[in-house]
């Protein structure tokens, strides 16, 4: 796994980036781009100030109508380059000075733009103020005149005044504000244990754990906004925080979707979460990263955990992770489970969700759903802990009048645990829709029962979509109600992957679509099977061994139905051997018994 580059790739300049002589204007807009570190570290003294090139007006009338912008009217446009490349080389030798790798001080120095205005801008007003006495600290009692020193000296004592100890242009090359970055550096900076080399280290690791190889955006950004809509409980401060950190991202064109974005997720991060900076790596956080994998969250989905609750960054393993996922016991969760339920639902780990876990249960107990089923809910869906009791009740309470409760209830949420999350209103609409249909409630209870899942769909993107499609293979309305009770599961297979490539694999064969659609009329299931694991080998044996046509199946695709080792091969090569002739139905159709008496010439007695 590459290792993560600590620092932004670039940096969006304002007209007041830097003080009149640095004006945005004369600067090329990849000024602030980190460069690529030279492989040879001899080499770095000098930074490649070929990506450092000030654009230069052609002609002298532009520099004339662009003096009155310099500090100095006399200046050239020249000399303001050699100062800015002066005043980047002195933050560089600082940095450096303050331990940080010659390679990371280079990047640094280059993508800090407000912290060197903020150096520019005290050299010159000392030189305003003609005295150096604040900022010569080898002669404290001695003033020295601003012609005594270079610039680059200057600029060098300047950030050494600054007592940040190199930590505050690191923070603002990661994508914090000067203020934001100013304020988190006089914390960091009062102890030894946040030196800056320790600090680059440490960025670099949490950025290796948490953007390296991520090409799981959507899903991230998608779990955030599925844990944000079903939270109905009042948040602790934890989540309250992380939901803080969800907004910021929000805000910004892409959404949640950013939040496994290095270079935009990474900056709000630290400015929600800034104790993360001061959270031991060594002791708290890479050991974090090894339980969170004994426990069974894959190596690369640590990153969905920590992006999804960062607070837990900051946990004690012992004091405060163990003793929460104990509380998982009661419901007869392993350490593999926890897991899995960590990847879904990280803020199980939050004293809110605690808490309500708690609430959850008591509440299905009173409704007398089995421990059992109720356990499986919660751990199929953890997202349900962060519903509360009263709302969950209203769709419990719109389960039961049509007939489900007790184990029944059990059953649909063990198997479908998301039903529980869905407004009555919504739950009424699927009701209506299967209506609609012609399917009466007692069809349509039983559809519950059989299939949850359904009820808790989307209609215009799910259920809608699934209704055009056995319309476009001829399943009129009147025989859509019967098709709906063999095989509700239709509505949950997915069209573009699971019923598109069956269809055309049949066609393919020989058949049509109105073929399909008579098929699936008296066959409802038929859609349903696997090509590789169902349809091609029972019509390749079909074809090739027994030496049928395709169409046969179109008047019994129930041939589908049959196990191939288990019934289809061993009956054909019983009548096989006794040359009977025989359709797909008289093969298959009869029960042991009757097969055995009217082909095999066995009186099966009675049982």
């Amino acid at each position: 796994m590459a290792a993560a580059n600590i620092h932004r790739r670039h940096y969006s300049l304002s007209a007041s980036s830097f003080p009149p002589p640095y004006s945005r204007r004369f600067l090329n807009t990849h000024l602030f781009a980190s460069p690529k570190p030279p492989q040879n570290p001899a080499k770095t003294i000098s930074i490649s100030f070929s990506v450092l090139r000030i654009s230069l007006h052609n002609n002298r009338s532009n520099c004339r109508s662009s003096a009155t912008a310099f500090n100095n009217p006399d200046s050239e446009p020249e000399e303001n380059e050699k100062r800015l490349e002066e005043a980047i080389e002195a933050v560089r030798d600082y940095l450096e000075q303050a331990g940080a790798p010659r390679e990371d001080a280079a990047i640094i120095s280059v993508n800090c733009p407000n912290y060197l205005k903020m150096l520019i801008d005290g050299v010159d007003d000392l030189d305003d103020w003609n005295t150096w006495s604040a900022a010569a600290a080898a002669s404290p009692s001695q003033e020295i005149t601003a012609d005594a020193l270079d610039f680059r000296t200057k600029v060098y004592r300047m950030a050494e005044q600054k007592k940040d100890n190199g930590i505050l242009p690191f923070l603002e090359s990661l994508g914090l504000s000067l203020s934001s970055a100013n304020h988190l550096a006089r914390y960091l900076s009062s102890s030894k244990s946040n030196a800056l080399p320790l600090l680059v280290h440490k960025v670099k690791y949490v950025k290796e754990i948490l953007f390296s190889d991520s090409d799981e955006h959507e899903l991230i950004g998608k779990n955030a906004r599925r844990m944000m809509a079903h939270l109905s409980i009042s948040a602790d401060d934890d989540v309250q925080q992380t939901l803080a950190f969800f907004e910021k991202i929000q805000a910004r064109r892409g959404g949640l979707n950013l939040l496994a974005s290095e270079h935009t997720s990474f900056r709000y991060l630290i400015e929600s979460f800034p104790r993360l900076l001061l959270t031991p790596l060594q002791s708290r956080v890479k050991p974090l990263v090894q339980f969170l994998e004994d426990i069974g969250v894959p190596k690369r989905l640590v990153r969905n955990v920590l992006l999804l609750f960062p607070p837990i960054l900051s946990y004690d393993i012992d004091k405060d992770i163990k003793p929460r996922l104990r509380s998982f016991q009661k419901i007869g969760v392993k350490d593999n489970d926890l897991g899995k339920m960590l990847v879904k639902y990280p803020w199980l780990l939050s004293a809110s969700i605690l808490e309500n876990f708690e609430k959850v249960l008591d509440f299905l107990d009173e409704e007398k759903v089995p421990k059992i089923l109720s356990s499986r809910a919660i751990k199929n869906w953890p997202h349900i802990l962060g519903c509360s009791v009263n709302k969950l009740k209203l769709m419990v309470d719109q389960l039961s009048e049509m007939g489900i409760k007790n184990k029944k209830l059990g059953q649909v949420i063990a198997t479908s645990p998301q039903l529980l999350l869905r407004k009555p209103q919504e739950f009424l609409q699927v009701v209506s829709f299967f209506k609609d249909l012609g399917l009466d409630e007692e069809s349509i209870a039983r559809t519950i029962s059989r299939c949850p899942e359904i009820f808790a769909a989307s209609i215009d993107n799910t259920l809608e979509k699934k209704l055009k499609f056995l319309s476009d293979i001829g399943i009129s309305k009147t025989h859509l109600p019967r098709v709906i009770r063999k095989y509700p599961e239709l509505f949950v297979c997915d069209v573009d992957k699971a019923l598109l490539p069956r269809m055309r694999y049949l066609m393919k064969l020989g058949l049509s679509r109105n073929d399909i659609g008579f098929m699936v009329r008296r066959f409802s299931p038929l859609l349903g099977y696997s090509i590789e694991e169902v349809l091609r080998p029972k019509m390749e044996f079909l074809v090739k061994t027994m030496g049928r046509s395709v169409r046969e199946v179109v008047e019994y695709p129930r041939y589908f139905s049959y196990s191939l080792e288990k019934k289809i091969k061993p009956r054909y090569w019983a009548l096989k051997g006794r040359n009977v002739e025989f359709t797909l139905k008289e093969m298959l159709g009869k029960n042991d018994e009757e097969f055995a008496s009217d082909y095999l010439d066995i009186l099966v007695p009675p049982s």
